[in-house]
């Protein structure tokens, strides 16, 4: 009752996982993944170990194929199990039980691994491999959801929704460059979750995203006089950038701020529109 896409992007050196089920927080359960080491999805009577287990053999050195094949030969349970495994290299693999509910299936691409259980029908993942294939170039977490996206347009679940997630790790790309986790946002109960993951990889784009220093703006004389009046019509008061990173910290946005010299536009419209 659950579809998912795992997925490596080269250019970014980023793996992710994108899954959708009509199963009360899928993502407590579906997505793993590790930076520099690989991405993997566990589903279909999910055996949750294969998460750290699988993480774990990637780490190892094995292929995604390799971990596959040792985590399934050692599960009773395989033939209810389904899997999708991307390694470091972004070599894909794909495993679907023969007791998995119809329909189950998955595919593999030039660094995806597409599986779904109690699907509409196999179009389903024709249609997110198709999807994630044609949109080369895209941020990968974007990439991911219009996958979903079109997973869910073409039948997704036979059971309906309920729950998805995304799940995006790159070395250092976390939180303050202390973290490997880029993305972790999870809809664990909602009539449209999907859609409701969108909104929220808005919101985090928003707060976490980055404007390419090339496009921020000098703050000139005119520019921080009206920065220092509508922080002052806020109540941020003293000198401009005390004041400016006190807002930015209350507002979740001082991942997007550098000092007062030069500001991300974002981060000009959000105050603006204060």
């Amino acid at each position: 009752m659950t579809y998912s896409l795992v997925a490596y992007d080269d250019a970014s050196r980023q793996w992710g996982v994108a899954t959708q089920s009509k199963f009360l927080a899928v993502g407590s359960v579906v997505p793993w993944g590790r930076a520099d080491v690989g991405a993997l999805a566990t589903q279909s009577y999910a055996n949750p170990a294969y998460g750290p287990d699988g993480l774990a053999l990637l780490a190892s050195g094995l292929s995604a194929s390799e971990v596959v094949e040792h985590l399934t030969r050692a599960d009773a349970g395989r033939d209810q199990r389904q899997l999708g495994v991307v390694d470091a290299q972004g070599r894909a693999a794909t495993y679907t039980g023969l007791g998995c509910l119809e329909w189950a299936g998955g595919r593999t691409g030039d660094g995806y691994a597409a599986q779904g259980n109690i699907l509409v029908s196999g179009d389903t993942i024709d249609a997110m491999a198709m999807a994630y294939e044609g949109s080369a170039g895209a941020p990968l977490a974007e990439r991911l959801i219009g996958a979903l996206t079109a997973a869910q347009d073409a039948g997704g679940d036979r059971r309906g929704q309920q729950s998805a997630a995304l799940l995006v790790v790159q070395r250092d790309g976390g939180y303050g460059g202390l973290s490997d986790v880029l993305i972790d946002l999870r809809v664990d109960d909602h009539r449209t979750p999907i859609a409701e993951l969108r909104r929220l990889y808005d919101q985090h784009q928003l707060l976490f995203g980055e404007t390419p220093r090339t496009e921020w703006l000098t703050v000139d004389d005119e520019l921080a006089r009206e920065l220092t009046d509508r922080l002052g019509a806020l109540g941020y008061d003293g000198t401009l950038a005390d004041a400016f990173a006190r807002w930015a910290g209350t507002e979740n946005l001082e991942e997007r701020i550098d000092g007062v010299a030069h500001i991300d536009p974002v981060v000009l419209k959000e105050l603006r529109q204060r």
